[in-house]
């Protein structure tokens, strides 16, 4: 089976973002050799969490999934609107013009949505 789900945070809040990335460990722990693409999306006040001062607690096991092929998309409107300069993020982050818009393209392609 091909396992295709979006991990969306929205919260400037790591308690939420904790368990998104357990989630995703859980996850990957229970498909072991399955193939899959799984994506955490950042957007709204969430893109804080993302840059390299605030994600330093997070950061090892962010580049532990990253490396087994999780992306970390980030929403560019709300970098804009929380006044996040893409500079601050993490080098595993990707950023995508609008992050409603890839929610909605994501599912629309058969991807799961998971809400932590």
């Amino acid at each position: 089976m091909h396992y295709k789900a979006v991990f969306h945070v929205d919260q400037n809040d790591e308690q939420v973002f904790n368990l998104a990335l357990n989630n995703v460990i859980n996850l990957l722990n229970a498909i072991p050799g399955q193939e899959h693409e799984l994506i955490v999306l950042l957007n709204g006040p969430a893109v804080s969490l993302i840059t390299r001062e605030a994600a330093v607690s997070f950061l090892e096991r962010i580049q532990g999934l990253s490396a087994q092929g999780v992306r970390f998309q980030v929403c560019e409107n709300a970098l804009k609107r929380f006044e996040v300069s893409r500079d601050s993020l993490i080098a595993e982050s990707q950023v995508i013009p609008a992050g409603i818009v890839a929610l909605i393209d994501l599912q629309n392609e058969g991807f799961a949505y998971i809400k932590p």
